[in-house]
């Protein structure tokens, strides 16, 4: 598990001096901890999405039993989860609908990190929590040497992704939720 508290000068930067410490950290694997971890995850996409877009309290525990090592959180020094990012690792190139429901496609070796899911609380929005934890989780897959990251997104946020260098690669197939979506690739070095 990862647990890294992030220093004042860094907590600085996303507000004020006085800023809570905040830690980032991997889903823990211990079942009455992945169990609270995963329904603090289930409450944040439940608020964060639409029902049909949002993973299922079910699903997110299944994610989270079969890769949480991929499931990454930001939560403040009580305990409180702020931002999440999720995904399994496969070896396909593109991002599947058949992904979102089955956990199992995670591959552990596989070469690209998938995003299904970034989250952060409607309090915590605008403290560039999102954009530090993907920074971590573009790290992570470096580190872990894969070939890179893919999402997909919506039109307006386009954007915030490709400022982090993804590049959009247009409309995928994926429909999930019943909606177009953008798809999205950062390709490691």
């Amino acid at each position: 598990m990862l647990d890294v508290g992030l220093p004042t000068d860094e907590n600085m930067a996303m507000g004020t001096s006085d800023s809570p410490v905040l830690h980032i950290r991997t889903a823990r694997t211990a079942r009455a901890e992945q169990a609270q971890d995963a329904a603090m995850a289930a409450a944040l996409e439940a608020i964060c999405f639409p029902p049909e877009q949002a993973a299922s309290p079910t699903t997110i525990a299944e994610r989270m039993a079969t890769y949480a090592d991929h499931f990454w959180l930001i939560e403040d020094e009580g305990g409180m989860l702020l931002t999440l990012v999720n995904g399994p690792c496969t070896h396909a190139r593109d991002l599947s609908d058949e992904m979102y429901e089955a956990p199992t496609m995670h591959d552990p070796d596989g070469a690209w990190q998938m995003i299904l899911g970034v989250a952060t609380a409607p309090a915590a929005q605008g403290q560039g929590l999102a954009t530090r934890l993907l920074r971590t989780v573009i790290e992570t897959t470096r580190v872990h040497g894969r070939q890179g990251l893919v999402l997909t997104c919506l039109d307006d946020l386009v954007g915030f992704y490709a400022r982090l260098g993804f590049v959009d690669e247009g409309l995928s197939a994926s429909h999930h939720g019943g909606v177009p979506w953008h798809q999205m690739r950062l390709t490691l070095d």
